[in-house]
């Protein structure tokens, strides 16, 4: 019994700064597999996985953390989740890093396709639904098995400001944010509850559309105040949850990137939409029936999208 092998999922992270690095974190602590950090820093993925590693001991889990600059080591990833890239500093739309994240993401790709083809992939990187469009047309993977983390941190900043608001718990707070990752992301109030009430007869019209301005600029907000960084704490929190609703094949209801397929009268484009997550990826996307002001807000979310997947054609990747 004991000299026989316990085959745990493999999770990639591909980035081992703030974002990567507490990715894994999460990941350790609810021991969701074995952890492999990846960083073109030498020295930097591995020590911060040897200090994981020893955090084990006082936190509580036991699995194997490693660290490596060597991209091969992702052969036979299960999940790799991606926020290798440039952060946002102050003043900066999500927009600006378009050129620099594309050609990152790019050569992460090449490494994937050689090493860990059948892997779901959760992309971070900024601009999150362009830098999905992306990885999708450079992999070629079925549309399940890619997507991007954006709702559910988008989501979960909607939560804690209503939370705050109310002064309750933040576990009693059911949010939803659809579209693209960005100032045209798509706060639905009408599915958003509060112990099972409706936000609308909690939270007066006027502050409710102030809550919703502060989710959209949630990053921002971050950014202004770190001054030479963004958001990671959240964003890590967010992945680690799509990871665990994977593997353990929760068929949990999330907001994420998606390839639409007709749904919502979408198709082709990667943007924020309810879907079903288990051992598949996304198994599904939800549709559900929208206010004619949200599908309005939709559609101009999907235009942005659009709108810098030309931009990065125009830089010169081969994208559709």
């Amino acid at each position: 019994m004991f000299g026989k092998k316990f085959c745990r999922p493999k999770i990639v992270s591909v980035g081992a700064g703030n974002v990567g690095a507490t990715f894994a974190q999460y990941c350790a602590e609810m021991e969701l597999g074995d952890i492999l950090l990846l960083d073109i820093v030498e020295g930097l993925p591995q020590g911060k996985a040897l200090d994981l590693l020893q955090a084990g001991v006082i936190r509580g889990y036991s699995v194997s953390i490693q660290g490596s600059n060597d991209f091969s080591e992702m052969k036979d990833a299960d999940i790799i989740v991606i926020s290798a890239g440039f952060p946002r500093k102050p003043g900066m739309s999500r927009l600006d890093l378009l050129e620099k994240n594309g050609k990152i993401i790019a050569n992460i790709c090449n490494y994937i396709k050689q090493y860990a083809p059948n892997a779901i992939v959760i992309v971070i990187t900024n601009p999150l639904d362009i830098m999905v469009q992306l990885a999708f047309h450079l992999l070629n993977h079925p549309p399940s098995k890619i997507m991007g983390m954006a709702g559910c941190l988008d989501s979960a900043r909607m939560c804690s400001f209503i939370a705050e608001e109310l002064h309750i718990s933040q576990k009693q707070v059911h949010a939803m944010v659809l579209g693209s990752h960005g100032d045209l992301m798509v706060p639905l109030p009408d599915y958003t509850t509060v112990g099972g009430i409706p936000v609308k007869k909690l939270i007066s019209p006027d502050r409710l559309e102030q809550i919703i301005d502060r989710t959209r600029k949630g990053g921002a907000e971050v950014v202004s105040l770190l001054k030479t960084g963004s958001a990671f704490y959240a964003p890590a929190a967010s992945s680690a949850r799509m990871v665990q609703a994977i593997l353990h094949d929760e068929k949990a209801l999330f907001p994420c990137a998606v390839y639409t397929q007709g749904e919502y009268g979408l198709s082709g484009v990667f943007v924020g939409l309810p879907c079903i997550l288990g051992i598949h990826g996304v198994e599904k996307i939800v549709e559900w029936p929208l206010s004619e002001e949200s599908q309005s807000a939709l559609m101009k979310s999907v235009e942005e999208v659009k709108q810098g997947i030309q931009s990065l054609k125009e830089f010169g990747f081969a994208i559709t």
